[in-house]
């Protein structure tokens, strides 16, 4: 009997029953909060449909059936299909958002800090029938010290500025109301507006370097989700979070605030610049050293090839055949290659 029913009148979809034991599945949902498990459902299914409406899994299995194992077809055809949903549904903003959330209370959960990230999907804010500010991040786990983090993976928005705002035209979202909006609704002590570089205004990829702070407003950071390369996210959070715990209600010069965190913002970029070089660096160096040992034992090799029809004057066929197949060389080169690996294991 079939679980699915198709409710042609209200244009619905029935299921009657269903379980499954999948071990996936399961831990995936065994994550969420019982009350987010029914939302998760419906966005997995409805995921699986739009693959499915694409025609590409039988396609992409056939091509590569005798080169490569079911893992790796597997995965490459999730990736491959997470892209295109994510830059051609409508739901990559909630996608966005979910996968930031997890970033950051995995990152939290590394730095062993209390704070903790949650949707606001389905909290009141404080603005009637307005729904800004995605993320509520509790820094120390205390609901008074709030971060609000704005998830805009959207190109119609501008970055905009107060000074030419023109009160006579119609509300246009911006990248400064945004901000405003999200810290006023959510009741945070500062807010971070975060874009995607591959979707984002030229308005604001022009005049914003990556990590950027508007004094009074908050942060602006653009990200690369399709890397995983949230480093701008962490930089706006960590300065974000400085502030949100230090807070006082003081007079001071806000330029002069805006500067210093500026300085902050490109000396901690400049860091991680220097980090992902020096790891870069490693990496070349140790394919450099792996190529050097490999022509090393293969120079070591022929060389004793050399010396032997030198001396003989002739090679036998199993020589030739010996030489031909270099098996030597290649247990040899095993043997150097954990060597080296065990030599730049602490370094990484």
């Amino acid at each position: 009997m079939s679980i699915i029913k198709l409710n042609q009148k209200l244009k619905r979809l029935e299921i009657t029953s269903f379980e499954t034991s999948n071990e996936i599945v399961f831990s995936y949902f065994d994550k969420l909060p019982v009350n987010e498990r029914d939302d998760a459902f419906t966005r997995a299914l409805y995921i699986g449909v739009l693959a499915l409406m694409e025609d590409r899994l039988s396609s992409f299995l056939a091509k590569t059936e005798n080169e490569l194992g079911v893992r790796l077809e597997s995965l490459k055809m999730i990736f491959d299909m997470k892209q295109e949903l994510f830059y051609k549904s409508a739901i990559k903003g909630k996608i966005a958002e979910d996968e930031i959330i997890e970033y950051l209370n995995n990152y939290f959960k590394e730095r062993n800090l209390k704070d903790n990230a949650v949707s606001s999907a389905t909290k009141t804010g404080k603005i009637p029938r307005n729904k800004t500010g995605d993320i509520i991040c509790f820094v120390d786990g205390n609901e008074e010290k709030r971060i609000v983090i704005e998830c805009k993976f959207d190109k119609s928005i501008r970055l905009g500025d107060m000074k030419n705002r023109d009160i006579n035209t119609n509300k246009i979202d911006t990248a400064w109301s945004q901000l405003l909006e999200a810290q006023v609704n959510r009741d945070a002590k500062i807010s971070i507006i975060v874009f995607d570089t591959a979707l984002v205004d030229n308005s604001i990829s022009k005049n914003i370097d990556s990590v950027s702070y508007i004094h009074d407003i908050g942060f602006i950071a653009i990200i690369d989700s399709q890397r995983g390369d949230y480093t701008n996210l962490v930089i706006a959070y960590n300065l974000a979070r400085d502030i949100a715990i230090n807070t006082i209600n003081i007079e001071f010069d806000t330029k002069l605030l805006t500067y210093i965190i500026q300085r902050l913002i490109n000396d901690i970029k400049s860091y991680v610049n220097v980090k992902n070089l020096v790891e870069r660096n490693i990496e070349i160096n140790i394919e450099i050293l792996t190529q050097l040992k490999k022509s090393f034992l293969t120079m070591e090799f022929t060389q004793l090839y050399l010396q032997k029809l030198l001396t003989d004057g002739n090679l036998t066929s199993e020589d030739i055949l010996a030489f031909y197949n270099a098996d030597e060389i290649r247990d040899k080169f095993k043997l150097v290659e954990k060597e080296i690996n065990e030599l730049i294991s602490p370094a990484t």
